[in-house]
């Protein structure tokens, strides 16, 4: 799948290392409990790849077209048990810090948006994060996702600046009216 300026693409055995950096990165997991080590992270990649298997999408690769580099990912997952919207599917992304700023994630999500309306046809769509991460916030509402919960993260430690969480939903246009 391509954007104006991006690809989104299964992942690359070539894509594991620069995706551990980015997972080890204390700046760009800010928002997140702690940093993965290299062995939780192509893990992480390992369980993208099911869900590519599972259900024909998922969190694609990024790569800027121009130059061929990988940035991060962005795409369809399923949400997690025991948060606002489990049982359907998130959107959402992690873009290596480098890559901020520049409206990458805004225009994947965009894509990975068509995707779950137009070609999965699906219902609806939620996101969540950190209370904290405004950034992740605004690419919601620019992909016309509203605010619709907050909420302690089950899986990430009480006391921590992270756990409270904020879900996001769009339902699916083509749904709307009961049609």
């Amino acid at each position: 799948m391509e954007t104006a300026r991006l690809l989104l693409r299964r992942w690359q055995d070539s894509d594991r290392e620069p995706f551990a950096a980015l997972n080890g990165d204390p700046e760009t997991l800010v928002y997140f409990p702690s940093t993965l080590s290299r062995e939780q992270s192509d893990a992480f990649v390992d369980r993208i790849e099911s869900v590519f298997e599972a259900r024909g999408y998922g969190l694609w690769a990024l790569e800027v077209k121009e130059t061929g580099e990988f940035i991060g990912f962005t795409g369809l997952s399923p949400m997690p048990e025991g948060v606002p919207g489990s049982g359907g599917t998130e959107i959402g992304w992690r873009l290596a810090r480098h890559a901020w700023h520049h409206g990458y994630a805004t225009e994947a999500a965009r894509a990975a948006l068509d995707v779950a309306f137009g070609g999965a046809g699906l219902p609806e769509i939620w996101s969540m994060t950190a209370v904290l991460n405004t950034p992740s916030q605004a690419v919601m509402r620019r992909i016309g996702l509203t605010e619709v919960a907050r909420f302690s993260h089950p899986r990430v430690p009480a006391g921590s600046p992270v756990r409270p969480h904020v879900t996001y939903h769009r339902a699916n246009p083509a749904f709307a009216g009961g049609s």
